[in-house]
Formats: C-alpha cells, structure tokens, sequence
C-alpha cells in the first residue's frame, strides 16, 4: 500500500481499447482481447482516479505540450509503429498512423494487422532489421545496424531508406489532412540510430507542394519515454478533473 495513497493513475497502452475499457484488439498480446483493462486498473488502485488510451495518442499529447505547440502528429518507431495527433490541445482518439497505406505495390512484409503497405510494415524496428539481415546476408543485431549506418555501409542505409520513405510519406498524408504545427518521430529505434529523423525530414520536404509549408519534422524531445509522459499527463488530468468534480 503506498504511503501517502496514490491519487491518480494514467496507462498508456498499445492496444485497442473501448470507451469502457475492454481491450478489443492487441495484434502483439491476442491473449489479452476482452480484457477488462478498467476494472483490473480500479482494482488494483482503489480510490485512484484511473485513466488510460493508447500510447501514441498520450505520446502525441506529452510532445505537444513540451514543445507547446497546440496541434502536432507523432510516429514512434519501436517494435511496431505507433502513433497519434493532437488538434487544439486535445488528442484526436483513435489515429493509428502506423497503419497508413503508404505502398500500395508493397508485398514483401506484411504487417501484424494483415495488411501490406502499412507504415509499420516498412519502418518498425523489426521490419527494418529483417530487411538489413536479407541485404547484409547474415542476421543484424540493432547494435550492428547503428555501426553499419555510422560506417557509412551501404546496405544500413538501403535497410533504412524504406523505413525513411514511409515515416515521411505518412507525415505528408498527415499534414495535408490536419495541418499541424510539428511532426515529432519518436521510439526507441528513432533514438537509437544518430540522423533517423533528419532522414525523414529530408523526405517530408522534397514532398512540399508550392505555397503549402511542411510541418516542422523533428526528434522526440522526450526521447523514447514519450507515452510515459504522457500517461503522467493522464494522470494529472484525471485528478484534477476528479478534483473539479468532486
């Protein structure tokens, strides 16, 4: 029992969760469909103010409001591909960005949801890993691709460049729908390998169409502990919701 009590709790998950807190789809724990996420978080907290939704929407939310920008769009490049967007300091609930169709030609990875041409079939860790294993000829540790891009191998960058097409042609889409101010790429392989998001900025300003300016595209500043933050937002605005309320 914590000592003093805990007051409010804000999860962030990578998974499909309705307003009632049942998780109706988590391509990476199928086990836990159905779950109950709300019931087992007040049981485990009673009396905490409770609050959780998916980990690239509080991502989105917690860059946002560190860069204090009041409309931005995340893509966290991880085990998979998350993401989210904030419009007017809110976040806009359900965007799944890391299954944009970038490429509709694209049948060499298929990505967890079943489709091909996701975003997250191109550019999540495990995509890109796969992908420099099959040019290198010989599997790739994460450690041996950041070397392999320091050195200036060919077959990193060649490993890369899809993942860096896809991540820009979704902050393009992205852009053009919802005109945010910043495009933040986030996650642990973004964090990981030195020039990823310069990589994508690049992409992103080639695709700028005349009188019509690009988001501005750039790193996580809370580097890959975005959604942790953003699930202390959560928390915060739970309590003091709960606290207006009574």
């Amino acid at each position: 029992r914590a000592d003093p009590p805990i007051s409010a709790v804000g999860v962030a998950l990578p998974a499909a969760v309705d307003p009632a807190g049942r998780v109706t789809a988590w391509p990476g724990r199928p086990a836990w469909t159905g779950l109950d996420v709300g019931a087992r978080l007040r049981a485990l907290f009673p009396g905490a103010a409770v609050r959780w939704a998916d980990d690239g929407d509080v991502a989105a939310l917690a860059e946002a409001e560190r860069a204090g920008a009041r409309s931005a769009v995340y893509l966290g490049v991880g085990t998979g591909v998350g993401g989210g967007a904030v419009l007017d300091g809110r976040p806009l609930h359900g965007c799944e960005a890391g299954h944009l169709v970038v490429d509709r030609s694209a049948r060499d990875e298929r990505c967890d949801c079943g489709r091909f041409g996701c975003v997250q079939a191109a550019a999540s860790g495990p995509a890109i890993l796969r992908r420099a294993a099959r040019l290198r000829g010989s599997p790739v540790p994460f450690s041996g691709l950041r070397d392999g891009l320091a050195d200036g191998a060919r077959w990193a960058a060649a490993a890369l460049e899809p993942a860096w097409d896809a991540l820009a042609a979704a902050v393009t889409g992205l852009g053009e729908l919802l005109r945010p101010e910043i495009a933040v790429i986030g996650g642990g392989v973004t964090a990981g390998l030195p020039g990823f998001t310069e990589a994508v900025a690049e992409r992103v300003a080639g695709y700028a169409r005349p009188g019509h300016a690009p988001p501005s595209v750039r790193p996580a500043a809370l580097g890959a502990l975005s959604s942790l933050h953003g699930a202390l937002l959560l928390a915060e605005r739970e309590e003091a919701r709960s606290d207006r309320t009574g």
